[in-house]
């Protein structure tokens, strides 16, 4: 993870940019709208990838989230790509005053995201896996999986052999 220092105008006037984009593709349709407001964003998004209304895609660091071709992103779902540095925790100091760790996050082509889950930095989600429906993501995701809860766990594999 990568740490980010104290915010600079170049940053302050990006992340303006950004919000008020993401602001306007939390209410837009049809979905190829809200999938191009997002590459405006800086959002790296592969074809025919659907994003839901609703959907929060950080505002800090849109250009460290990468979805691939064919991705499903359902109604509320929030991927972020920063969280604050425990590390420097202690009793008495302001959580607003700890450094942020920032993290690439990637969703695989044709990977399907249910709805209101949350996806954390540096995860993941493998090709065609299955994301169920209110699910805190902190690992990554294999392929051809299904996982669910809060944190999320890989309930099922997919194989070939499966079919």
């Amino acid at each position: 993870m990568e740490y980010v220092e104290h915010r600079t105008v170049k940053s302050i006037l990006k992340g303006i940019w950004t919000h008020t984009l993401s602001d306007i593709a939390m209410f837009t349709f049809p979905y190829q709208l809200t999938t191009a407001i997002h590459r405006l964003r800086g959002v790296k998004i592969g074809k025919h990838t659907h994003i839901s209304r609703h959907v929060v895609l950080d505002d800090h660091n849109p250009e460290l989230i990468e979805i691939g071709s064919g991705v499903y992103i359902t109604y509320g779902v929030i991927i972020i790509c920063h969280k604050r540095d425990m590390d420097y925790y202690y009793p008495g100091i302001q959580g607003k005053n700890w450094p942020f760790k920032t993290a690439k996050v990637v969703l695989k082509d044709n990977c399907h995201i249910g709805i209101g889950s949350i996806i954390m930095p540096g995860v993941t989600i493998g090709e065609g896996a299955i994301v169920g429906a209110g699910s805190l993501v902190t690992h990554d995701v294999p392929p051809y999986s299904v996982a669910v809860g809060s944190p999320a766990k890989v309930v099922k594999t997919y194989t070939a052999d499966n079919n």
